[in-house]
């Protein structure tokens, strides 16, 4: 689908969540490569008026540039579905399923995909024990970016057992997903459209792969393609694909592994699907494309083109996922 060049584009960003730096770095990132390209745009820092102004901007359609609450979990989707306004990535259903990881294992593992097991816990009640064996993750059900995600070992500073005031990151969560720690390397692969890209491998300079190592220049090394063999390869790109279409995605996601390279095709876990994954300079969806020969310009026209057509094809209305 060619876009008109006289197409106007709000793109969201910003917000409130704590991925905000992140989301406003992808929103004028999109925003840059778009008026390059000759199109209207208008910038919106997400606030509590968001409607309203984009009411008042009038576009022809919206490029969420949001990452975390309430751009990414059906918050946004749903009020552009009530405008009756095309937006880009996943609808309101997808989202709220995606961004929760517990639904998005109930979603997928029973059509096969492979995740770790795992436990719904509370927070206060890490001080009372263990709810896994060590080593073990903890992470906030509904956060990306890897924000308060913590490894706990027999050797944490955590404390064994974990004290009150080990300061951990989980701390402003009420609720956690604890899951067992898969010792291994970081995978991640990108879909976009209807087509799987490449497999990137994370190689934090140190530490694991947080969300310093993963917006700071330097503090992590992109492999691209990953240098793994091809059945790993495939099977990351075979779940990726199969995520993005079980769950309703629509045009970009980035499925994230982890693999134990001891336990070969055995060893490869689905950690969670971004249904909006970054378009920053160090993001990893645009590494990807262009990789394959799609330029960050191409990418922001593909994605917004993919909105448009699924849009018309719904007459107008977003119909979920």
């Amino acid at each position: 689908m060619t876009l008109p060049k006289g197409l106007h584009i709000v793109v969201l960003m910003g917000g409130w969540a704590n991925e905000r730096e992140v989301s406003l770095m992808s929103g004028n990132g999109v925003a840059d490569a778009l008026e390059q390209r000759g199109y209207r745009v208008t910038r919106i820092d997400m606030d509590h008026d968001v409607a309203a102004r984009i009411a008042e901007a009038k576009p022809d359609v919206v490029f969420n540039a949001l990452h975390g609450v309430p751009g990414e979990d059906g918050t946004v989707q749903g009020m552009l579905d009530l405008m009756g306004i095309p937006y880009t990535h996943s609808g309101l259903a997808t989202s709220v399923i995606a961004i929760d990881k517990e639904l998005t294992k109930q979603a997928l593992v029973p059509h096969g995909v492979p995740m770790p097991g795992g436990r719904i816990v509370r927070s206060a009640d890490l001080y009372d024990g263990d709810p896994l064996p060590r080593p073990y993750v903890l992470k906030p059900v509904n956060e990306g970016s890897s924000v308060g995600v913590a490894i706990v070992t027999d050797d944490s500073n955590f404390g064994n057992p974990i004290a009150r005031d080990a300061g951990g990151p989980w701390q402003e969560f009420e609720t956690l997903l604890a899951e067992p720690y898969i010792r291994g390397r970081e995978l991640t692969t990108a879909v976009l459209g209807d087509r799987a890209l490449m497999v990137t491998e994370l190689v934090p300079k140190s530490g694991f792969y947080d969300f310093d190592a993963k917006y700071t220049d330097g503090m992590t090394e992109h492999v691209c393609p990953a240098h793994i063999p091809d059945n790993i390869a495939e099977l990351c790109r075979e779940y990726a694909l199969k995520a993005h279409r079980l769950l309703g995605c629509r045009g970009t996601s980035r499925s994230d592994f982890r693999w134990d390279d001891e336990q070969g095709e055995a060893g490869l876990f689905l950690l969670e699907t971004n249904t909006q994954p970054g378009m920053t300079p160090l993001s990893l969806v645009p590494e990807q494309a262009r990789q394959c020969g799609i330029s960050y310009g191409e990418l922001v026209e593909i994605v917004i083109a993919d909105a448009l057509t699924f849009f018309a094809k719904a007459g107008g209305g977003s119909p979920a996922p």
